[in-house]
């Protein structure tokens, strides 16, 4: 389990048979689940590092379809219990799950077998016309922000 506040994964069940397999991913009553507004997909190739952004007010829900990544977090909520706490672990298709991802929270991955593939939901919809803070929905940090001093090389 996660050690920063609010953050969750949940671990799938996959149903297999010989047509292949189902897998349900969120529900509408997943207790972690808030509201839906938009689901996207990225596909990025192995050894890629996307790091670091966060949403002052949106949740994501993430999904990887195909691949595996290592995915971090880091708690920038000043409220939080957990503040400046950095969290890891990684998520594949060999292993499926859906990663909860409160506001507030910078997160990034780096791709450790590609092509990636994955889907992931938010709470709102992203508006391109406000992109960063105080009235947009991200805020970026660079991948080797000192006060997060995170290591994508390992």
């Amino acid at each position: 389990m996660s050690t920063i506040e609010g953050v969750e994964l949940k671990s799938l069940l996959r149903h297999r048979d010989d047509r292949g397999f189902f897998e349900e991913i969120i529900r509408a009553s997943d207790p972690f689940f808030r509201t839906f507004a938009q689901l996207s997909w990225c596909r990025r190739d192995q050894g890629v590092v996307t790091a670091w952004h966060w949403h002052p007010d949106q949740w994501d829900w993430w999904f990887i379809a195909r691949g595996a990544a290592r995915v971090a977090l880091h708690d920038l909520r000043s409220e939080s219990p957990t503040r400046g706490r950095t969290w890891d672990t990684v998520l594949s298709e060999a292993q499926p799950a859906v990663l909860a991802i409160p506001s507030r929270v910078a997160h990034g991955y780096k791709v450790l077998k590609g092509p990636l593939e994955l889907f992931y939901v938010t709470s709102r919809e992203y508006n391109a016309a406000h992109p960063g803070p105080p009235e947009g929905q991200e805020g970026r940090l660079p991948a080797d922000d000192p006060t997060i001093g995170y290591d994508w090389t390992l």
